[in-house]
């Protein structure tokens, strides 16, 4: 029995895991909001608001602990001079999760994960605004079906007036 084992394997190894889990939370960094599996946000949740807290604290031991765990400069910079601040009054809670619904290919569960106090992203179009595209141009070719058809009629009765004529 699985009693008292938290840690979600994911279906990877503990180094690719460890890898994985880094590289979504510097995503998160840099991008505010990421698009993932409910599973993967689910597990990299702790691991970003434990970043969050070492930014909080934002000693050289702290900054050096983040570094160590995600591996990339940028990030962590970004991290303590942007995302820390804006989390101070904030006593746990930095991440929100929002269901999306299910993946096409493999129906896996998809949710955003992104900052409770992130400025507000620009939205992904949607799939209405697709259909709302391609409607215009399913119409144009619509109307131009129909005044083919009508031309290749007059064409026909054209042809047929001649014959008579003749």
């Amino acid at each position: 029995m699985r009693h008292q084992k938290k840690t979600v394997k994911l279906g990877r190894t503990a180094a690719h895991r460890k890898a994985l889990l880094a590289n979504q939370v510097c995503s998160l960094i840099e991008q505010q909001r990421i698009k993932t599996t409910l599973a993967k946000a689910k597990a990299v949740r702790p691991l970003a608001e434990k970043m969050v807290t070492l930014g909080k604290k934002g000693s050289l031991h702290a900054r050096r602990t983040a570094l160590a765990v995600l591996r990339q400069k940028d990030a962590v910079k970004l991290l303590f001079e942007d995302i820390a601040p804006r989390a101070a009054s904030r006593n746990g809670g930095y991440t929100r999760i929002i269901r999306l619904g299910a993946r096409k290919s493999d129906a896996a569960p998809i949710a955003f994960i992104e900052w409770v106090d992130a400025p507000l992203a620009v939205e992904e179009p949607l799939h209405d605004e697709k259909a709302k595209k391609v409607k215009p141009d399913k119409e144009k070719a619509a109307a131009e079906a129909l005044e083919k058809k009508t031309e290749r009629k007059k064409n026909q009765a054209a042809a047929a007036e001649v014959e008579v004529l003749e």
